[in-house]
Order: structure tokens, then sequence, then C-alpha cells
């Protein structure tokens, strides 16, 4: 049972990002696995459970994040990261064309929401030509977003907007990759247990939409349409 984050895993987050080296992090990797991993894994099996019995047939997986960043990705920085996070999804693996559940920590906020890590174009292609296709569903759940203030829309837009023939819808049709989201400074949230409950709400809140783009990978690929 998840039990709340506590003053000893902001401090490791800090640390880390302040002695980014092997050494510091071999010295304090109990910290780690006792005040960072350990919890977020409560933390996420609490939520995948609850939401689980909200919709039998969602079929979450859940996935915590690895704190060793990529050997080929360093690009100057240390090789840890500062921050973890857990994401829930329904297939085989999160990334790609498949849109997740997730919450970030990080040592000076939190974030949660639904959405792509980093949508390829030819999924974001088929999000347009949905649109086209017809707008209704899509608008009913910017609507439904609009009369709420916790989530809203994220992820690049194009310099160059493309003609949407639904102008409300204008802001959905012209993202690279998009997610829906929240994201606050560190607070008395996350040192409480009633963290798990706020995130079962709000992913309650944004199944519809994980429901939505969930079924775009299986969409007629318009690159093929004549």
């Amino acid at each position: 049972m998840f039990e709340g984050f506590s003053q000893e895993t902001v401090d490791f987050m800090w640390g880390i990002r302040f002695n980014n080296e092997k050494s510091w992090f071999e010295a304090h990797k109990s910290d780690y696995q006792t005040y960072f991993l350990a919890p977020m894994r409560e933390l996420g099996g609490q939520v995948q459970r609850e939401l689980l019995d909200r919709f039998p047939k969602c079929g979450l997986n859940l996935k915590v994040s690895r704190i060793y960043r990529d050997a080929r990705r360093l690009f100057g920085r240390g090789p840890y990261k500062d921050h973890l996070w857990l994401s829930l999804f329904r297939f085989g693996n999160e990334s790609g064309g498949h849109p997740v559940f997730w919450f970030e920590l990080a040592p000076e906020s939190w974030s949660c929401g639904m959405g792509f890590w980093d949508a390829p174009a030819l999924t974001m292609e088929k999000h347009r030509a949905r649109i086209d296709a017809d707008p209704t569903p899509l608008l009913k759940l910017h609507n439904r977003l609009a009369r709420q203030d916790e989530f809203v829309l994220q992820g690049p837009s194009y310099a160059r907007p493309k003609p949407c023939a639904e102008p409300r819808l204008a802001e959905w049709y012209n993202k690279k990759s998009l997610s829906i989201g929240h994201e606050e400074p560190l607070s008395e949230a996350v040192y409480s247990p009633e963290l798990a409950g706020r995130l079962v709400e709000g992913f309650s809140f944004l199944m519809p939409y994980y429901d939505y783009f969930s079924t775009l990978w299986a969409d007629p690929n318009p690159r093929e349409s004549t």
C-alpha cells in the first residue's frame, strides 16, 4: 500500500542532480531503492489495481522507469536520471503509436496525464484523418476537457498551422505529438497516501481520451488512400 513519498525521496533527487556520478549513486543506492523506487512501485501497483477494479476490460500494464540513462544518449549529462516515472499502458510496449497514462516525480515538481511520449508522424496523420472524416467524437472530448481545470492539452505544435475544417479542434489538429496533462510544484500531495486516489480519479477522467487515442494505430493509413 502506498504511504506517500518522503523528504528522503526529495533529498535523494536533489542529491543525484548535483552529484550525478557512479561513486555518489553507489554510496546512496539503498536510499534510491528504499525512498524512491519502492514507493514508486507501490504507487503504480495500487493505481493499477484500482483502475482495473473500475475498468475491468482496460488491461493496463505497469512499468516503472529505470534511473539509468541510455548510455548512447548521455550528451554530456550524468549517467543517472534525477526523476522517475511510472506508466500504465494497454499494449505490448508504451512507446511509439500507443498512448500511456503517466505519473512523474522530479526534484521540484510532479506531473501526470495521458498521451504519447513522442508520437510517430504516421500516428498524427491518422489523428488528423480521423478528425477530417468525423470531428464529432473528438469534439465531445474537447468540450468535456474545457469544462474542468485539472488537465490541459499539451504537446509541440507545427509552426505553420495546418487547415482544420472544425475550428474548435484546430489546436488538437496541429499537434506534432500530444498529451493531456497536469503539472504542479512539489506539495503536500506527494507525501500523502491520498496521491494514489488522486491519480486514480484523474486517470478515470482521462480514460475516454485513452480509449480514443489508443485505437489510432488501427485506422487506415492515410498515405495509402486513393
